[in-house]
């Protein structure tokens, strides 16, 4: 098997940093574990430190200062790109675990398609209830228009990954200007699988399930800021794709039968009402499939109608972030802009 190179930005990670360590540690094809400590001020270069002398892979780089026009993350895996030695760079996350195997099956994946990118999305945690709610909306919503079959037809030009797990070659990395090329992007990871496509290498875009899981958020304030921060450029980044999405989204022929239902008296109201119920339970059934199909429990089902309204309300604060051209994350603001 190739050597690969695991890069992994960290700012403030005290919490994850040790398990996504040490669940690449014991993998062959893992040849050096690169953590860049973008200027944290928790307990994140401490437990790196004492990490160093149990795992003697890991190395430790310092982001320094962040130039301008660069988003924090992309500053910190250049720098830990541009200290890797291996045939293949990892991208992924600090509050990322991989499985055990999970870069051999990235590997064989990439050998078997000869993909010059692979990327999972990995197994999402979800712990409180607005988690349950909002990240498998998300997600499912986002596999309507990220379909992995057509990511990984390289006669179309849809493309895709998952910066928790982004392994590409170090060749490709190169020949497409890795992530100085995309120095200023919050979006990283699309961006990056965009330019490689475009380039003609081809992509391995699929399911995380047995490869890697994350917990994205522990706290609603974190997981806010962070879908507001990416949902405008996933869905399209223009206002008409918006308007749509959230009439697709949100029941609103159900609230609207249900809310006539509810003010119109006597059988015209009854007739409303049931009609309301019947068009809220087959989207109920359908989120359901959607689910099933996107490898989430059945039972979150019953956090449908919430979700809507949440991932409603996420989408509207995104877009108003991009045009008024400022997104917030890990302590910094970043210019952004709307095309529409």
């Amino acid at each position: 098997m190739p050597q690969i190179s695991a890069i992994i930005p960290a700012r403030n990670e005290e919490a994850t940093i040790e398990a996504a360590v040490q669940s690449l540690a014991p993998q062959a094809e893992i040849a050096e574990i690169i953590v860049v400590n973008d200027h944290s001020t928790d307990r994140t270069g401490e437990i790196l430190e004492r990490l160093t002398r149990d795992v003697p892979k890991l190395k430790i780089l310092s982001a320094g200062e962040l130039p301008d026009g660069w988003v924090g993350k992309n500053n910190a895996v250049w720098i830990g790109a541009q200290a890797a030695k291996s045939e293949w760079l990892l991208f992924t996350d600090a509050d990322t675990v991989h499985y055990a195997d999970s870069a051999k099956r990235a590997l064989t994946d990439a050998a078997a398609s000869g993909a010059a990118l692979v990327s999972y999305s990995p197994e999402q945690i979800t712990k409180s209830l607005a988690e349950k709610a909002l990240i498998p909306f998300i997600y499912c919503r986002l596999a309507r228009k990220f379909d992995y079959a057509r990511v990984n037809d390289p006669n179309l030009p849809d493309a895709a990954a998952n910066g928790q797990f982004l392994l590409i070659r170090r060749d490709a990395y190169d020949a497409i200007g890795g992530h100085r090329a995309i120095a200023g992007e919050v979006l990283e990871d699309v961006a990056l699988a965009r330019r490689a496509k475009r380039a003609g290498y081809r992509l391995h875009f699929g399911s995380g399930e047995g490869i890697a899981r994350t917990r994205m958020y522990r706290s609603f304030r974190a997981m806010w800021r962070g879908w507001t921060k990416n949902l405008y450029p996933l869905l399209g980044g223009d206002k008409e794709e918006i308007a749509r999405e959230i009439l697709i989204a949100l029941p609103w022929i159900a609230v609207l039968l249900l809310l006539a239902g509810i003010f119109l008296r006597g059988n015209v109201g009854l007739v409303f009402l049931a009609l309301g119920i019947i068009d809220l339970a087959v989207r109920h059934a359908a989120y359901g499939r959607q689910l099933k199909l996107n490898r989430y429990p059945g039972k979150l089902i019953v956090y449908y109608a919430p979700a809507c309204f949440l991932y409603v309300a996420v989408v509207l604060a995104s877009a108003w972030n991009y045009r008024r051209g400022r997104v917030s994350w890990s302590g910094r603001t970043y210019p952004v802009g709307g095309r529409g």
